[in-house]
């Protein structure tokens, strides 16, 4: 028998709140294995999984229609190979535009540190 989990001891692993998990429920991105007798939200591993690799595309605005399509290349490559290829371009591209993001950061940074040091 699968280890299956309530919705807290999977935000509680997650970082997630109820809401969101139940949030990410209405829209189809996550659908718990199973309901108990008494009606409570039970989890696989597998819908941890699929919570955490949300949690990862979250921070890069990737559409609730871009992440569903994604988890699903993810999880069935054999059908999705170009889903997965098309998906992999522009998560690089993300990447790129993050990394010139930071560097602009970083340099910011440093121009802001000067003037702290030059009038120190």
């Amino acid at each position: 028998m699968e280890d299956l989990r309530q919705i807290g001891s999977v935000a509680e692993e997650t970082g997630l709140s109820l809401r969101t998990i139940r949030y990410y429920e209405e829209v189809g991105l996550v659908v718990p294995a199973e309901r108990s007798a008494g009606g409570f939200r039970m989890y696989s591993a597998d819908d941890v999984r699929r919570l955490k690799l949300i949690m990862l595309m979250k921070p890069l605005d990737i559409t609730l229609a871009q992440m569903a399509e994604l988890i699903d290349a993810i999880e069935n490559p054999e059908r999705s190979r170009s889903a997965l290829r098309d998906s992999h371009e522009i998560l690089t591209q993300r990447c790129e535009k993050l990394r010139r993001q930071l560097d602009a950061a970083q340099a910011l940074v440093s121009a802001v540190n000067g003037a702290i040091v030059a009038n120190a």
